[in-house]
């Protein structure tokens, strides 16, 4: 009796591989910036929180890049 193995393992794009992990240090890049650290605070608080700081929830990017960005 023979056994045939039918299963093949697939072979990944050399360039896309690089590109994602290119695209994956970006993004790590990206979520260790102070500014993105005071977003998940402020997306953190409560609603009465963020009011008594004066922000409404739809303001906090804006808010929290208003130096660097013009939104």
């Amino acid at each position: 009796m023979a056994d045939t193995l039918t299963s093949v393992a697939p072979r990944g794009n050399i360039f896309a591989g690089f590109f994602r992990s290119i695209f994956n240090t970006l993004v790590m890049i990206a979520e260790s910036d102070h500014r993105m650290k005071a977003v998940e605070k402020l997306t953190a608080m409560s609603d009465a929180e963020l009011a008594e700081r004066g922000l409404k929830r739809a303001d906090i990017v804006r808010h929290v890049f208003r130096d660097s960005l013009y939104v």
